[in-house]
């Protein structure tokens, strides 16, 4: 087997990041990235984009934590080369705050990110309903120009984009030698996982140019992420909900939080409302699996299932899926050979 043909199913950030990766990572082998949608038209593309991950029931907080640092170190470089602007990565510090004393003063993620520190009664006065708090630098990737420009990556190392809708993961067998299966919700009927559901996430973009740090409430719902084009504000956590339509009872709530956290948001203008579907399991998949039909197989490796962490541990989980794809390659290379003798 000269070139391994990997394909990858999904063209959201798990998706292209992990396609980039293998086609970088990953020697004599071309990369087809295969999704119904891309961008400006993924979930990802609704992202607030800023890297503050959170654990998963189902995933060990070690390995959350190394995808994390191994995101948050690739992103660094990008954000100090002249990529920043095309790719759309940047610094962003600011404030997660408590309306009471949370069980982890310091979480795990405290010595990844920048500056790290408790906040200061001075600094707490400015958020006279908040008890404790945190301040640090993070990352923020602006996904409206990251998805494309990690296209243009993809294809600038050879890889193609092909929109198409896969209802089975055997109508990639015999074209493609190894899938992978980056397809997020989509999973629940490609490879009939139950356990993953969508986590329905509403927000919005407003013009703010004057904001300039972001302000986080410790439970995750209400945030508000400036960004080079816009500031994200949110949000929601609805459980099982399909509804891509937004809400405006709940675009007034989140608005009404935000300005209670920042009132010179009032002034905000040119408001647009954002939904979307995060795809959520209790722990990320990412493990090979080597399916079998009539003596046929297919080796596949996934990678979903992320919730809203997809955007702070994309490179890392990518990463790993990469040295599974690469193992795939490895036995189906020795199983070349060894036919040949």
């Amino acid at each position: 087997m000269d070139t391994a043909r990997v394909a990858v199913v999904g063209a959201g950030v798990i998706g292209l990041s992990t396609a980039q990766c293998i086609s970088q990572l990953v020697p004599r082998c071309s990369v087809t990235v295969i999704a119904d949608k891309f961008t400006p038209h993924t979930t990802s593309d609704v992202a607030a984009g800023i890297l503050i991950p959170h654990a998963y029931p189902d995933t060990p907080v070690p390995v959350v934590k190394r995808w994390f640092r191994d995101t948050f170190i690739h992103l660094s470089a990008i954000a100090r080369s002249a990529e920043a602007v095309d790719a759309g990565v940047h610094l962003v510090s600011g404030w997660q705050i408590f309306q009471s004393i949370p069980a982890e003063e310091v979480p795990f993620w405290a010595d990844v990110v920048l500056g790290f520190r408790k906040m200061t009664e001075a600094e707490l006065q400015r958020f006279p309903q908040h008890v404790f708090g945190q301040t640090f630098t993070t990352l923020k990737c602006e996904t409206s120009a990251y998805l494309p420009w990690l296209e243009k990556r993809v294809k600038r190392n050879g890889g193609l984009l092909l929109t198409r809708r896969i209802e089975d993961l055997w109508e990639l067998h015999p074209s493609f030698d190894i899938v992978v299966n980056c397809s997020g919700l989509g999973s629940q009927q490609l490879v009939g996982d139950p356990t993953i559901a969508p986590v329905r996430g509403q927000l919005l973009q407003v013009q703010a140019p004057w904001v300039k740090h972001f302000i986080r409430d410790g439970n995750g719902l209400t945030y508000i992420y400036p960004g080079t084009s816009h500031v994200t504000l949110g949000g929601t956590r609805q459980k099982e909900d399909w509804n891509l339509s937004p809400d405006a009872d709940i675009s007034r709530d989140i608005f009404s939080r935000c300005c209670a956290l920042e009132p010179s948001l009032h002034k905000a203008y040119d408001i647009k409302e954002k939904v979307g579907l995060r795809p959520y399991r209790p722990g990320v998949w990412l493990q090979k699996e080597l399916l079998a039909q009539e003596g046929k197989k297919l080796p596949v490796v996934h990678n979903y299932g992320h919730g809203s962490g997809g955007i702070s541990v994309h490179w890392g989980s990518a990463l790993e899926a990469t040295r599974l794809v690469k193992e795939c390659v490895q036995s189906l290379r020795t199983s070349a050979s060894t036919s040949k003798l």
